[in-house]
């Protein structure tokens, strides 16, 4: 009998405190995201301390992208509250009624840069597309610009590039001499996206791989395989930090967000708004970039030496390499991605 009265005891105790914090059983709420450093870097300094302000039993699963949602959506089985998304995958999805519409009278964006607050994802880092060069090869002076990347003369050696249509024609453009202001405005009139592959047909013959993979170009300067790139900053980063020759430019990169959507008919949207009203905020946006080289959202988050002024200098969100670059539109991505990534195929199998 007090072996069975310990265990009643225990199980008691268990639930009072798991109902002490609130006073009701804890919320539960399910974030899903890529796995991996990423992942790893988004539970210390995101996940696991907003849960703990907000009372909320987290749950942590991982995913390999954004289209698993519509699965769960179209099946009527939705067991996600919170996804991480590239931000061109959430737009696309957010566009084919996949994605709940967020209440931006719960989650304050008043502080975000420009784009990274949508009618159905707000973006939490930033991360940029730029020119790399290897240093054994350049050393300081590499290319500073997209017609330097293009001009094999200057810049003799072996050059990599993205594989597909997304975030190349871009690039195309500014070596044609495009200023950044106006790339979707060519590449939206008759004419502008042939004028962009065009300009890929010169780079063609001078690019040893055509990558597909962040993993992948990181590898390929790691190993000194190429003497110039196109790439993340984050993995050049790590390629630096690693020993590897490399060196890169904000000038002329594209600035891009990692975000988080709501799917449609999630079980517990209204903790999920709150949820990423509280990551939203600067000092939660601050702590990340201490464990990965991504930049805030949240202007505040450079304010004072939250960041230190190192790493700050490194960031891509930060204002001076901010206005260097130009902001990817995924809107123009939601209507021309497929017409897009037909051209650049094309290209290819010429």
């Amino acid at each position: 009998m007090m072996k069975h009265f310990k265990v009643r005891f225990v199980a008691l105790a268990t639930a009072t405190l798991a109902t002490s914090f609130t006073g009701h059983a804890l919320a539960q709420l399910t974030v899903v995201s890529f796995g991996g450093s990423y992942q790893e870097a988004q539970s210390k300094a995101l996940f696991v301390p907003a849960a703990k302000t907000l009372g909320i039993n987290i749950k942590e699963e991982t995913y390999t992208g954004i289209a698993a949602v519509a699965l769960q959506v179209k099946a009527g089985a939705v067991t996600w509250d919170v996804v991480t998304s590239g931000s061109g995958g959430a737009a696309a999805s957010g566009a084919e009624g996949m994605l709940e519409p967020l209440d931006y009278k719960i989650i304050d964006s008043s502080s975000l840069i420009p784009g990274a607050a949508t009618p159905f994802f707000v973006c939490g880092d930033v991360f940029s597309t730029v020119i790399a060069w290897n240093t054994k090869t350049y050393g300081d002076k590499g290319p500073q610009s997209w017609a330097d990347f293009w001009d094999v003369k200057k810049f003799p050696g072996k050059r990599s590039f993205r594989k597909g249509g997304e975030f190349v024609l871009e690039p195309a453009l500014m070596a044609d001499g495009v200023p950044a202001n106006k790339v979707y405005e060519v590449l939206s009139s008759p004419g502008g996206m042939e004028r962009a592959i065009k300009k890929l047909k010169e780079l063609k013959p001078h690019v040893a791989v055509w990558w597909s993979s962040g993993a992948q170009h990181a590898q390929l300067m790691k190993d000194g395989e190429v003497d110039m790139i196109t790439g993340w900053n984050g993995r050049f980063d790590a390629v630096a930090k690693d020993g590897g020759k490399v060196a890169y430019t904000f000038n002329q990169g594209s600035n891009d967000m990692d975000c988080y959507a709501i799917p449609k008919g999630a079980p517990n949207k209204a903790n999920a708004m709150k949820f990423l009203n509280e990551i939203m905020k600067a000092p939660y946006q601050a702590e990340f970039t201490k464990y990965i080289n991504y930049g805030p959202t949240n202007k505040k988050a450079f304010e004072g030496n939250t960041i230190p002024a190192a790493t700050a200098r490194l960031s891509p969100s930060h204002p001076e390499n901010l206005a260097k670059q130009l902001q990817i539109d995924q809107a123009w991505y939601v209507k021309n991605r497929a017409r897009a990534n037909a051209l650049f195929q094309d290209m290819l199998t010429e």
